[in-house]
């Protein structure tokens, strides 16, 4: 009911009191009464009408006077064209819109060595992995990653995205024993979209670095349990504090959009070109020297629809990246090293997304600090490694869908995010399976068989 309406009644009402009929009075004088009521009801909603209705449709001489029904309709058309000048707030869209959001994923592991040097005298080398600590002769359940995101759009062209792991190891806390479960910013930086349909982006903060394919895939998607040492070797932990650009044509976000709604684990929200400038020291830690570690990275897919029926919805993706820095590693003694060490590389990727048969490789071939056991020094030496790893997706099954994956790694070169950025010798064949059986929950199950050199320049010779 209007208001309107609710100010009528009462005013019926207020006459109808006033009116009451007195001792005495005839049938004919009370029909008098309500003929005298009705005229006054008749003219009251009279002048409501005319009050109401727009200068514009008041009758003139040679035009009949419009009826009650055509005054009301005139009154609320007129308001939208009255506020059609104000632009309205734009809904939510992909990367559009205001909007925040809390969301994030825990990776809990058990590790067992089943065979190998799980101990090992001083000197020589033991079963370890720089990926993962849990893999030890004391390692049983860790942690992996504890993460949690806040993101969203402050604004039409502004996003911000904040993910702290509170699953960082810190050292030296009691008499040398570590201390697990420390919170540790790995993301935190604000995007700008200078267009319209968000092609470009610009990222300010400490993001990931624009090299591998798999270095820029979130833990959240990757198949195999850790990424591979020797594209890993290029950006520990992924990430850098600097400045990135990255840039989508409209054909390929098309692509990408489509794979991410049929399921497939893709790369994450970068670009098909990227370009960037960081500090080049590590994943928070202190910039060492005036130098700044240059990058740029390429990724473009194609649908190989064109090749015939058996290629229909088939995309493979190809791409390459560079990068260019000086890096102090920390030494054992304390602070960083004296001497800023060259650490160039080049790498190539090639993914042909599981549909439902599918093969992923990168390789890198490069330069960088390496420990030198002979003259007791950090040395520039050369590197390579890559990977290479097939799966097969089964979308459904009794028990949910699950992709089996063999994985063959090989890196020997310098690690720079340890001490004294030693030495490692890597080769490894992994097999394994992730199961789905609900969306929130991901089960893999992997076996390796490893030949390693322990990151720890205190044990260089292999047992």
């Amino acid at each position: 009911m209007t208001v309107k309406r609710l100010g009528a009644c009462a005013m019926v009402a207020a006459v109808a009191l006033s009116t009451a009929p007195a001792q005495g009075q005839t049938i004919a004088e009370l029909q008098r009464q309500i003929d005298e009521l009705k005229a006054t009801v008749r003219q009251l909603q009279e002048a409501q009408r005319q009050a109401a209705a727009p200068v514009s449709s008041a009758p003139t001489a040679t035009t009949p006077p419009p009826a009650p029904v055509i005054a009301q309709a005139t009154a609320p058309v007129d308001k939208p064209q009255a506020f059609a000048e104000v632009p309205p707030t734009p809904v939510p869209t992909s990367g559009k819109g205001k909007r925040l959001r809390l969301r994030g994923y825990t990776q809990m592991r058990v590790n067992e060595i089943v065979a190998g040097d799980a101990t090992a005298p001083a000197g020589r080398a033991r079963l370890r992995s720089v990926h993962d600590g849990g893999i030890s002769d004391r390692g049983n359940f860790t942690f992996r990653r504890i993460r949690l995101v806040l993101e969203g759009n402050v604004t039409d062209n502004v996003a911000v995205y904040l993910q702290p792991d509170f699953a960082t190891r810190i050292g030296n806390q009691s008499v040398g024993e570590p201390r697990e479960g420390s919170g540790q910013i790995r993301d935190a930086y604000v995007d700008w979209f200078p267009d319209k349909a968000h092609r470009f982006r610009l990222r300010f903060g400490q993001s990931k670095v624009p090299f591998g394919w798999e270095n820029m895939q979130s833990s959240s998607n990757r198949v195999p349990l850790d990424r591979s040492d020797g594209i890993n070797s290029a950006v520990p932990s992924e990430r850098e504090i600097g400045i990135v650009g990255y840039y989508t044509p409209a054909q390929v976000q098309r692509i990408w959009d489509r794979l991410s709604k049929d399921g497939q684990k893709l790369f994450g929200n970068f670009g098909a070109f990227g370009v960037g400038a960081f500090n080049g020291q590590g994943v928070n830690r202190a910039e060492a020297n005036n130098g700044l570690m240059t990058v740029a990275m390429a990724s473009w897919p194609f649908e190989l629809d064109a090749l015939g029926p058996s290629f229909a919805g088939q995309v493979v993706e190809i791409g390459a990246a560079g990068l260019r820095n000086r890096v102090q590693p920390e030494v054992r003694s304390g602070g960083t090293s004296a001497v800023a060490f060259a650490d160039d590389r080049v790498g190539f990727h090639a993914i042909l997304y599981p549909q439902p048969f599918g093969i992923q490789s990168e390789w890198n071939w490069g330069r960088g600090p390496q420990w030198d056991p002979v003259r007791n020094t950090i040395a520039t030496r050369p590197l390579t490694g890559g990977y290479v790893q097939t799966m097969l997706r089964v979308e459904r099954s009794p028990i949910g869908g699950f992709i089996p994956y063999a994985r063959w790694q090989y890196y020997h070169g310098g690690w720079k995010a340890a001490l004294d950025a030693p030495e490692l010798r890597t080769r490894e064949w992994e097999v394994g399976v992730e199961f789905q059986p609900t969306p929130p929950l991901e089960l893999t199950l992997a076996y390796a068989h490893m030949k390693r050199r322990e990151a720890d320049t205190r044990r260089f010779m292999c047992a």
